[in-house]
């Protein structure tokens, strides 16, 4: 029995042919990430770092172009892979496969140097690589999409990827195009939760799609006229037409959209694929690439997934793919479907029904747009040689420091942001793990390299002395530091600080008014009877403690917050420290530590662990 149909089918764990109702187009919160008419894409830049290079140097797109970080390959445009060439090539290797291949290294950054710069011949041992550039790029890319989809949900998934979740415009489309779907009157013998009517026979699908095969009689079809895998402007399915795929073909005209936008904008080519989830779009915009644009109906989704080697899918290689294969022996997704859910949550616990639907392509994760700023921001580096002395560390400690630098200031010019804390760590020979230490990052108006240095040799002091100290002290080890890593933690925008800050000031302040000021009333010009400084209180709601806070009068807004931020997260690492502290003991239990497995020892996987030792959840 052909496992997509029969049994399976009747129950619709599939859920290829849901009913849509009329509150699923007109309620955009209607059933969320289960609304039959969701449609979600992913755009993918075509070797997104080669391409970046290319349009700064102005080289011709059709030139073969790898870039280089070191002496390994990160990007190889499609052009070079036409000469075979990949990303764990060798660049001597890859320069016999293609005498005439660009080579453009990355952009790194110096000692003593503000910002990252194209030097001619960078080596690892005095300079650090620098990604400002594609991250410039691809938030230029992220702006576009939203300009573009001012009501569509983007989620930035890495520096070259993107989710759009087209639900909304596509419904607001569908009205439109068709007034048959208008909301129903109190006089009509419809409701909100009524059954839609029947879709139009036909779909014009965009002349940019290539739409995946509904089943094996459909391959090798491509391009054919009224063939359900045409790719080439109007064409008529021989399935039965439903409105998921009308939304669908709704979608991949808004995909397009974009990916013209983003073209005739920044030059940049995309692949991209769209489908009914998340994981789907993802699955299926690498079908057919470069420059391309990938449809998977509903109906096409058992034949797509059922050839499909598993643990090609995210999540599913690894250790969890090496056991199922084994356990069943299994290769492909069709292997693994004639396995009941209650088998499977019995051997895997019960979170293995995570499994069992991406196998039949349900993924009920949401597109979530993440916030402009990253909450940290983290500069490291691993050293060729290790450090020994103060000397050698205030040299890689600048170069860190100059790379926050422009990052921080960056954020800045999207909004007022600032760090709560400056954290620097440190990793040694023979170490299995870092040492690390952290403090409250004072506000500046003017943010530089050297205000970061300052801060970071302060730690580094802190953590490991110096020269002269180790020198006198007998027992201190030899320092050989093969890691160091400056990171910004608590990064956050300034305005949101403001807006909470009013819960931080006690009910009574100096001068007339006992009333609880905003921070604009604090900021007015103060009078000369009065002091140039206050004391505004903060108490913490987990301990009821009062912390005062000793603000200028003629501090400007942004300063006032951030002085006082700066407190509150000083005590808020207070209480983090002790929370450590209550974990550390429930870990070691009474004082008897768990010995750690030597060497080779395979750890045991306990009976309740379930699926969750298997694989990592996004």
């Amino acid at each position: 029995m052909d496992p997509f149909r029969g049994k399976a089918q009747e129950k619709d764990e599939w859920n290829l042919s849901p009913t849509v109702t009329y509150r699923h187009v007109h309620s955009p919160q209607s059933a969320g990430v289960h609304n039959p008419l969701r449609i979600i894409g992913l755009i993918d830049m075509d070797a997104f770092y080669a391409q970046c290079e290319q349009r700064r140097l102005d080289i011709d797109p059709t030139l073969p172009v790898v870039v280089l970080q070191w002496d390994s390959l990160i990007a190889v445009n499609y052009p070079a892979r036409k000469f075979g060439i990949a990303r764990m090539t060798k660049l001597k290797e890859a320069q016999k496969m293609c005498p005439n291949l660009v080579v453009v290294h990355v952009a790194t950054y110096k000692d003593g140097e503000n910002e990252a710069k194209y030097h001619p011949n960078p080596d690892n041992k005095s300079y650090k690589v620098s990604l400002d550039l594609y991250r410039r790029e691809s938030t230029k890319i992220i702006n576009i999409f939203k300009s573009t989809l001012p009501t569509a949900e983007v989620e930035k998934a890495s520096v070259d990827e993107a989710f759009i979740d087209f639900t909304v415009p596509v419904q607001q489309i569908l009205v439109e195009r068709y007034p048959e779907l208008a909301a129903p009157t109190p006089s009509s013998s419809y409701h909100m939760d009524s059954e839609l009517p029947l879709p139009p026979l036909d779909i014009s699908w965009h002349p940019s799609c290539n739409l995946v095969p509904i089943g094996p009689e459909e391959e090798g079809k491509e391009g054919e006229e009224d063939s359900s895998t045409s790719a080439s402007g109007t064409s008529t399915s021989k399935q039965v037409v439903t409105w998921q795929d009308v939304a669908l073909s709704i979608g991949a005209e808004l995909l397009f959209k974009v990916r013209n936008e983003i073209l005739q904008n920044l030059g940049y080519t995309t692949s991209a694929g769209i489908a009914r989830n998340k994981f789907l779009a993802k699955l299926v915009a690498s079908y057919r690439k470069p420059a391309s644009q990938n449809v998977l109906a509903n109906a096409a989704i058992p034949h797509y997934l059922k050839s499909m080697p598993f643990q090609k899918i995210r999540f599913l290689g690894g250790k969890l793919g090496a056991v199922l294969a084994e356990e069943y022996e299994a290769k492909t997704v069709a292997d693994l479907l004639s396995i009941d859910l209650t088998e499977m949550q019995t051997k895997f616990g019960p979170d293995s029904i995570w499994v069992y639907q991406v196998l039949r392509g349900i993924d009920h994760s949401e597109v979530k747009e993440k916030p402009p700023v990253n909450k940290s921001m983290l500069a490291s580096k691993n050293l060729p040689t290790p450090i020994r002395k103060d000397g050698d560390t205030l040299q890689w400690i600048r170069v860190l420091c100059a790379e926050l630098a422009v990052r921080l200031n960056e954020a800045r010019e999207a909004g007022t942001v600032w760090p709560k804390t400056i954290a620097l760590h440190t990793k040694q020979v023979g170490e299995s793990a870092p040492r690390s230490k952290q403090a409250p990052f004072p506000f500046v108006r003017e943010l530089t390299g050297d205000v970061i240095v300052a801060a970071a040799m302060k730690l580094w002091k802190e953590l490991h002395g110096t020269d002269a100290e180790r020198a006198t002290n007998p027992n201190a080890p030899n320092m050989k530091i093969i890691n160091i890593a400056i990171a910004f933690t608590g990064v956050e925008a300034l305005e949101q600080g403001q807006r909470g800050i009013e819960g931080f000031f006690g009910p009574n302040l100096p001068g007339p008014s006992k009333t609880r000021p905003n921070i604009g009333q604090i900021a007015e010009d103060p009078t000369p009877e009065e002091d140039t400084e206050i004391s505004v209180d903060y108490t913490c709601p987990k301990c009821s403690k009062t912390i005062s806070v000793s603000v200028q009068r003629d501090d400007d807004a942004e300063m006032r917050a951030a002085r006082i931020h700066a407190v509150k997260a000083e005590h808020e690492d207070f209480h983090f420290a002790q929370e450590l502290s209550r974990q550390d003991k429930l870990v070691i239990g009474g004082g008897k530590r768990r010995r750690s497995p030597g060497p080779g020892t395979v750890k045991k996987r306990k009976k309740d662990d379930g699926i969750l030792g298997y694989f990592q959840k996004k």
